[in-house]
């Protein structure tokens, strides 16, 4: 489903300056650019493009009142500096599974006043997050296996007559 139509279902007869929330993840983005956004969702705080192939933040519209900005798993590689002059009150920011390859992308988002900004910035390959999971899971059968040999330790010590 296009973007454009994606807002219109989730207005739900609604106008644009009433709603606070929007979430149009997994919707298709045309040319990787954001569209039907507009100026008039004055009173939008949350706002999630996750997975939507969004490539270019350039017709980001202002948003005054936004504080959290969800887009995960896109194809952005720059031009943040963007969020710094349409989004001044983001507080929470998720660029995880960008193709944002260096820090110095993200140096325009330090001059915006708001620095207590949340940023996740996952800049390694999914195949070291699954060995990173994979690694806990093992370290955790491994202390409930410990645990399990200590209790026994402890059972036979009290169920000895001596």
């Amino acid at each position: 489903m296009e973007m454009k139509k994606r807002i219109n279902l989730e207005l739900r007869n609604r106008a644009p300056e009433e709603v606070t929330e929007l979430v149009l993840d997994n919707c298709l983005c045309v040319n990787g650019e954001i569209e039907g956004l507009n100026d008039a969702f004055k009173k939008l705080e949350f706002l999630s493009m996750a997975n939507v192939e969004l490539s270019s933040l350039a017709r980001l519209p202002s948003l005054n009142k936004l504080r959290k900005l969800e887009l995960s798993d896109n194809i952005i590689s720059g031009g943040l500096e963007v969020l710094a002059e349409k989004c001044p009150n983001l507080t929470y920011l998720n660029l995880s599974g960008n193709k944002i390859k260096d820090l110095s992308t993200v140096e325009a988002l330090m001059e915006m006043k708001m620095m207590k900004m949340k940023m996740k910035l996952k800049l390694v390959h999914l195949k070291d997050m699954r060995k990173r999971r994979k690694k806990k899971r093992r370290m955790k059968m491994r202390m409930k296996m410990k645990e399990a040999q200590n209790w026994e330790r402890v059972k036979r010590k009290w169920a000895s007559p001596t």
